[in-house]
């Protein structure tokens, strides 16, 4: 494993430095360089709130050090049911109490068993490394990017219609600049640590960052993956303390506005609304549907399942149908639509009730060890892994965590974790 990573990382070092010392990139750095300069020696910066505004919140334990503990998904989970003016089926609600107290047992209970407060954890990646990979897999975006756009002839966000001409094979790469950004922001990070750089220059650099995202994912129509690039940039800034707590629930707020908005222009574009619609009620109405859908999902599940994995197999590139797509064939009979199913529709699709205490209780342990682990070391990279696979649970809400890349990335913070643990115990 060690031999695939040095191949990797050496290949990705090579191409970062060669992109680095290009004419393009140089030019490009160096007036980024220059705008940072300005940036930080703004007089309009000091116009900014200071560090003491609402400093009450500093003095509250959860806003200071627990915001983002793994529990902030069944938070989340709740707040969108409560969302919709559904109700929820009885079955359904022995479902949903099943997976709560399974993700609370593998979140809260079992990291305590496997890794101790004191334990060491060894395992430690390179700042370079990190910076490069996140560099490539940025550049391999954006080539996608563009190819996306020629593919379907014009721009998805001025003419809504197109977006659904866009093909997954191009679009795909294209989200691979979500883990770009989290990797690239954990080296600013890694930076700021080390005192290389001041906390100003690496905001800006967060923003920069988050500035590309937008400009990428809000061309192409995309709001879930915007939404991820947001989250990514604000875990990591909150416990690298680079946003302050006040910083952390004002840009929440813009997420959830981000949400409505986007949704409510875009459907006005699709002609599914009117102007007179009220753009609270695009959201709630969304919520209405997905609880819909689960309570469907829940009664074709039962106990034991009906699928038996193999909507979670679907994911795998090469599959007839799509895991939404194969989930609107399974309530609606249609397998050209997609539908999301929420976090524990595939696994009560797939395993029922038995595997919704599962799946929740692997769920819960995986985020568990990743925030022990990132409170222990303090490391800029345990920091930044823990942030994108929280980021994709939280989203997972409403969507699934169904997307083979994303299932990745959880099998790679699995392999990482496990590791950390067997080799603090040698």
């Amino acid at each position: 494993m060690s031999l695939i990573y040095s191949t990797l990382t050496s290949i990705v070092n090579k191409i970062s430095y060669e992109f680095h010392k290009s004419f393009l990139f140089s030019t490009i750095f160096s007036i980024l360089t220059f705008i940072e300069n300005q940036w930080v020696n703004s007089y309009f910066k000091r116009l900014y709130p200071s560090e003491t505004f609402l400093n009450f919140l500093n003095k509250i334990n959860i806003v200071k050090n627990h915001l983002f503990n793994p529990l902030i998904v069944i938070l989340v989970f709740s707040i969108f049911l409560l969302l919709s003016i559904k109700s929820v089926t009885n079955s359904l609600a022995v479902t949903l109490l099943i997976g709560f107290i399974a993700f609370f047992m593998g979140s809260e209970i079992l990291p305590r068993f496997l890794l101790n407060n004191n334990a060491e954890i060894t395992i430690r990646f390179n700042r370079n490394d990190i910076y490069s990979i996140g560099f490539c897999l940025m550049l391999v975006s954006i080539v996608f990017f563009f190819v996306s756009i020629a593919s379907v002839g014009g721009i998805p966000i001025l003419k809504p219609s197109i977006r659904y001409l866009l093909k997954p094979a191009f679009t795909m790469p294209v989200f691979l600049i979500i883990p770009a950004t989290c990797l690239i922001a954990s080296a600013y990070l890694k930076d700021f640590q080390n005192g290389k750089i001041i906390r100003q220059r690496v905001r800006f650099r967060f923003l920069l960052l988050l500035v590309i995202d937008c400009a990428i994912l809000l061309t192409l129509g995309y709001r879930t993956p915007l939404l991820a690039s947001f989250l990514i940039i604000i875990i990591i800034g909150y416990y690298g303390n680079i946003v302050s707590p006040w910083e952390v629930i004002v840009g929440a707020l813009i997420g959830v506005g981000a949400i409505m908005g986007i949704g409510y222009f875009r459907s006005l574009g699709e002609q599914t609304i009117t102007s007179a619609t009220n753009p609270l009620s695009t959201l709630q109405s969304r919520a209405d549907f997905t609880l819909h859908v689960l309570n469907l999902l829940d009664y074709i599940g039962g106990t034991f399942g009906l699928t038996h994995g193999h909507l979670l197999a679907s994911s795998i590139p090469g599959s007839d149908l799509g895991p939404r797509m194969l989930v609107g064939k399974l309530i609606a009979w249609r397998s050209e639509v997609t539908i999301t199913p929420t976090l524990i529709g595939q696994m009560v699709i797939d395993f029922g009730k038995v595997g919704v205490f599962v799946e929740m209780c692997l769920l819960g342990l995986i985020l568990g060890l990743g925030f022990k682990i990132m409170k222990i070391t303090q490391d800029y990279f345990y920091i930044g892994i823990y942030s994108l696979i929280l980021t994709y649970s939280i989203l997972g809400v409403e969507t699934g965590i169904l997307d083979i890349q994303v299932l990745l990335y959880f099998i790679i913070a699995i392999f990482i974790y496990f590791t950390c643990i067997l080799k603090s115990r040698n």
